[in-house]
C-alpha cells in the first residue's frame, strides 16, 4: 500500500503542476501578455527605431490615457455596465480647465473646477442610471453629446490657448525620463486593483456584475455602488483632460474623440468580461498597452491612419467574440 503512494505521489504532483500550468495560461490577461510581448518581439525586427530610448517612452505616454480611463470603465463593466461618455469628458473637462483660466482663475480653482466638472458628469451618470433608472448605455450616450455641445459653446469651435503653470506638470512634467503622466498611471492602476481586490466596497462590485438581485438581497446598496463608480470614472476622465491640457498647452472640443471605442476594447481585450462579475485590472493595462504598440507600429511602419480604425474595430469584435465564447464556455 504505502509503496502504491509512494509510486503514485510523483505522478500527482506532475498532474498538479501541470493543471496550475493550463489555468495559468488560459488567464485572458496572460494570453493577451503573451501577444503584447511577440508583437514587441515582432517590431524590434521590423522596425530599428522600436526599442529605442525615446519610441518606449511615448509609447507609454500614448496608452497612459487609455488605462487610466479603462480603470474606471472596468468598474463600470464589471457590474454589467457602460460608460460611452468617457471620451467627451475628456475634452470637456480640459476645455473647463482652459475656459476658467482664460477668464482668470488661478492655477488651484483651475485644477478644482476640472476634478470637479469631471466628478460631477460621472455623478450624473450614476444618478440618472439608478435613481431615474435609465440604461446606462442610453445615458452616456446622451451624456457624450452633452458634454460635445458643451465644449464646443466654450470654445466657439475654435481651441482654446492655456499657459502652462504649476498643474501642467502632471501632463507634461517628467521624473528622470520618465513623464509624470506615466506614473500617474501606475499610481492609479495600483489603487484600483488594490480596490477591486482587497477592498469590501470592491467585492461589492463584483458581487453585483455576477447577479444584481442576488447582491440587493444581500443587502448591498447597488446604487451606491454604481454611482461610486461612475463617479470614480469621471474623476479619472478629468485627470486625463487635465494631462492633456498640460501636454498640448491648450484645450479643443474634439480632444478625446474616439477615446471610449479605445477604452471599452483595452477592457476587454485586457479579460473584463462585457456580462459583468469577471474581470482583472491588471489586465487591464496589459490590453490598453496592446493598442498603444499596435498604434505604435502603423505609424512606425507608415501604414496609412485609415486601416489603425480598421485595426482597431477588428480587435473590438475579436475581444467581443472570445468574450462571448468564453462566456458560453463557462455557462456549461
Amino acid at each position: 500500500m504505502a509503496a502504491t503512494q509512494e509510486t503514485s505521489s510523483p505522478q500527482a504532483r506532475k498532474d498538479g503542476w501541470t493543471r496550475e500550468l493550463k489555468a495559468f495560461f488560459s488567464r485572458t490577461e496572460i494570453t493577451v501578455l503573451i501577444a503584447l510581448l511577440v508583437l514587441c518581439v515582432i517590431m524590434s525586427f521590423a522596425s530599428p527605431y522600436f526599442l529605442t530610448a525615446k519610441n518606449i517612452v511615448n509609447i507609454f505616454r500614448q496608452f497612459s490615457l487609455i488605462a487610466i480611463l479603462a480603470v474606471g470603465q472596468a468598474m463600470i463593466i464589471i457590474m454589467a455596465g457602460i460608460d460611452l461618455s468617457v471620451g467627451s469628458m475628456v475634452g470637456f473637462t480640459a476645455v473647463l480647465g482652459a475656459y476658467a483660466a482664460m477668464h482668470g482663475a488661478s492655477p488651484l480653482l483651475t485644477l478644482l473646477v476640472i476634478l470637479a466638472g469631471g466628478i460631477g458628469a460621472g455623478l450624473l451618470n450614476g444618478l440618472l442610471t439608478t435613481k431615474v433608472g435609465i440604461p446606462a448605455f442610453i445615458t452616456t450616450l446622451g451624456m457624450m453629446s452633452v458634454l460635445k455641445g458643451f465644449s464646443l459653446l466654450m470654445t466657439m469651435g475654435s481651441p482654446i490657448h492655456y499657459d502652462k503653470t504649476w498643474i501642467s506638470v502632471v501632463g507634461s512634467g517628467y521624473i528622470g525620463i520618465v513623464p509624470v503622466s506615466v506614473i500617474v498611471m501606475i499610481l492609479i492602476v495600483i489603487l484600483g486593483y488594490l480596490f477591486m481586490n482587497y477592498t469590501t466596497y470592491g467585492r461589492y462590485m463584483y458581487a453585483i456584475g455576477n447577479s444584481e438581485k442576488a447582491a440587493r438581497l444581500s443587502g448591498i446598496q447597488v446604487d451606491r455602488m454604481k454611482i461610486l463608480a461612475f463617479s470614480i470614472t469621471g474623476f479619472l476622465g478629468a485627470v486625463c483632460g487635465l494631462i492633456l491640457l498640460g501636454q498640448l498647452e491648450g484645450a479643443d472640443a474634439y480632444y478625446g474623440n474616439g477615446y471610449e471605442l479605445d477604452v471599452i476594447a483595452a477592457a476587454v481585450i485586457g479579460g473584463i468580461s462585457l456580462a459583468g462579475g469577471q474581470g482583472n485590472l491588471l489586465g487591464v493595462v496589459v490590453g490598453a498597452a496592446l493598442m498603444g504598440v499596435m498604434k505604435n507600429a502603423f505609424v512606425l511602419l507608415a501604414i496609412p491612419g485609415y486601416w489603425q480604425t480598421v485595426a482597431i474595430g477588428v480587435v473590438i469584435i475579436a475581444a467581443v467574440a472570445i468574450d462571448g465564447l468564453r462566456g458560453r464556455k463557462l455557462r456549461r
